[in-house]
């Protein structure tokens, strides 16, 4: 009798560990997935952050040579020019 006892005990328990580290697993994998997608969204915001960076430097390296630079977007075209070099046109 205390031997069927004992047995269903240590089956409890072994079932009860195995769902234990199922929901264990469950939850490092949910947070890991979490982490992982913070991450590439900050790699993909520092990305674009850069390539406006990079394009606002070209642009003023382009501009400062006194010469008008065409900038388009969504197929409308402006020419840019620097003020200091309008003004030393005028001078």
């Amino acid at each position: 009798m205390k031997d069927k006892k004992k047995d269903k005990q240590k089956i409890a328990l072994v079932v009860l560990t195995v769902l234990l580290i199922i929901a264990a697993g469950y939850i490092v994998l949910g947070e890991y997935q979490r982490v992982m997608s913070q991450e590439q969204l900050t790699a993909y915001q520092l990305g674009v952050q850069a390539g406006y960076e990079q394009a606002v430097i070209q642009l003023i390296q382009q501009v400062s040579t006194c010469q008008q630079v065409p900038v388009t977007l969504n197929n409308q075209t402006v020419n840019v020019i620097a003020v200091a070099c309008l003004q030393q046109a005028t001078q």
